[in-house]
């Protein structure tokens, strides 16, 4: 079994969309209407992100013990970009040697990741 995909429900397509596509980097791989909602794939790999908006319910809460990780080459760059894009980021967290974090939120207010491991890291939890 592997995962195929995680869904998010978005107050907004187009910002939620700008959001991933523009700071996280993925591609559009599929997107259509089913009713009154509008899906879209999202990815860069397996995994896929779908967002569904239907505009007969934009009211979505998301809860804080809910986040996802995006890995990144350099935590800083990622968190500087960020900064001069006006979004809001936490402080890095550094739990050990072999990693750092922080997070942000999207449009949706979902908690994003973004995680930087050290080199030679092997991440075996």
């Amino acid at each position: 079994m592997k995962l195929s995909h995680i869904t998010i429900s978005v107050k907004d397509l187009n910002e939620s969309l700008k959001f991933y596509q523009g700071i996280i980097g993925l591609t559009v791989k599929r997107r259509f209407s089913a009713g009154e909602s509008e899906i879209v794939f999202l990815g860069d790999g397996e995994t896929e992100i779908e967002l569904i908006y239907n505009r007969l319910h934009t009211d979505i809460f998301f809860g804080q013990s809910i986040s996802l990780g995006f890995q990144v080459a350099s935590v800083q760059e990622t968190l500087s970009n960020l900064n001069q894009k006006g979004i809001g980021v936490g402080e890095i967290i550094q739990p050990n040697p072999s990693v750092q974090f922080f997070f942000t939120t999207d449009p949706n207010g979902v908690r994003i990741q973004f995680v930087e491991y050290a080199e030679k890291t092997s991440r075996s939890w």
